[in-house]
């Protein structure tokens, strides 16, 4: 009963098991690309200094990411456009 009550409440521990699963797969993908993360951040570094170039951007925000989907790498940018307020 305990458990059903766990789940309802999103309180399950397969929580920290797909997390766990993610990490693995982020440094398999990592490891079969020859993407150091120091490779990986001066890369995100590259691209929002070009996206800064056109658009202002909310650069605490970004997450930039390499993803396994079936057997491709994929590289997953979220970068948020930030609001200019001083337009009136």
């Amino acid at each position: 009963m305990s458990s059903l009550i766990d789940r309802l409440l999103g309180r399950s521990s397969t929580g920290s098991a797909k997390i766990a699963k993610e990490r693995l797969q982020l440094v398999l993908v990592h490891d079969r690309l020859d993407l150091s993360p120091e490779k990986l951040k001066e890369m995100e570094e590259e691209i929002l200094a070009v996206i800064s170039k056109y658009v202002q951007i909310d650069r605490e925000n970004v997450e930039i990411t390499v993803e396994q989907r079936k057997r491709d790498s994929w590289l997953v940018a979220d970068i948020p456009l930030a609001v200019d307020d001083s337009r009136g």
